[in-house]
């Protein structure tokens, strides 16, 4: 995993996220991410994320438990084991339609929360770097990524003049690694903190 520098500043109130984060990419600044304790609604579209494609590989799945339901039991029913019984036809459709929606469902709903934890990381054992303690309580986090061409100071500065109440430089892990807390390096470590 790579190691990046980010210089973080934390905000007290979302009335003041919002203009902070839209000025931000205005700035040219590249945001890693935004920590809230709670969802805000429009914070996507202030950061300039996309739609989600969730409900679409939902019907991708949905698609593959119809496909799945009825050429197995087409198959079963004409070419594996025909039976004759009392003369009725050996594709019966509308006796497939309670198995067919079943199976529709359970693909649709597993492969939506599979690709669900997929993208938002979510997995058992996995852990990430984070960039404040009270990101979870009471403090609206954002990181921004330092590159070649950023300077640190005008960040801080930019962040002060933004409302941050803390404002400090970090370095942390890009992506998610498997292990604990506890036995990897010190996940909470001690930071700068500037106060505006």
């Amino acid at each position: 995993m790579s190691v990046k520098k980010f210089v973080v500043g934390c905000f007290d109130d979302e009335k003041t996220l919002f203009p902070a984060v839209k000025n931000t990419r205005k700035a040219g600044y590249k945001i890693h991410d935004v920590y809230t304790p709670f969802p805000i609604h429009g914070l996507d579209h202030a950061m300039g994320l996309r739609d989600t494609s969730l409900h679409t590989a939902g019907f991708i799945y949905a698609l593959t438990g119809t496909t799945t339901a009825l050429t197995f039991m087409s198959w079963v029913f004409t070419k594996d084991w025909p039976l004759n019984i009392g003369g009725k036809p050996h594709f019966p459709l509308p006796a497939f339609i309670p198995i067919v929606f079943e199976l529709t469902v359970l693909c649709a709903a597993v492969g939506m929360v599979l690709t669900f934890c997929y993208l938002c990381q979510l997995a058992p054992f996995v852990t990430k770097d984070h960039f404040h303690l009270r990101a979870t309580d009471d403090l609206f986090v954002m990181p921004i990524e330092v590159t070649d061409k950023t300077n640190v100071e005008e960040v801080k500065a930019f962040f002060k003049n933004a409302g941050a109440v803390e404002v400090f430089e970090k370095e942390a892990e890009t992506g998610w690694w498997l292990g604990r807390y506890d036995k990897a390096k010190k996940a909470f470590e001690k930071e700068e903190i500037v106060t505006a």
